[in-house]
């Protein structure tokens, strides 16, 4: 048991260290999404704020917007609407999983890929 878990974990780590920013927020989101799934608050509203922490306010209403959504989305935890702060960060995701791909050059196509780690 302790070797599987552990392979995932190096596997986990070389993903991480060898991902580019944009995949990095979609790990994030994984998480966030994951922990929504499980009724998590604390890993939850972990990951929605360091989703929210990250923001570059230089992208001025896009960076406005996201703050919004993501504050909407704690919110919605803090009642125990996790489907609703759920579906928002989904959606959210895939926006990013297709710019991640448009900048890599994949086609429309294969761009839904979903993990939640």
């Amino acid at each position: 048991m302790f070797q599987a878990s552990h392979g995932t974990y190096e596997y986990r780590q070389q993903d991480v260290m060898g991902a580019s920013p944009i995949h990095l927020i979609v790990l994030v989101y994984d998480q966030a999404i994951k922990a929504c799934g499980n009724q998590d608050f604390a890993k939850a509203t972990k990951a929605i704020s360091i989703l929210r922490d990250a923001l570059d306010f230089d992208y001025g209403e896009i960076a406005s917007n996201l703050f919004g959504l993501y504050q909407w989305c704690l919110d919605c935890i803090r009642v125990g609407d996790f489907d609703a702060a759920s579906n928002i960060l989904s959606d959210l995701r895939e926006a990013w999983v297709a710019a991640e791909n448009q900048m890599m050059g994949i086609p429309v196509q294969s761009q839904v890929e979903q993990t939640y780690i």
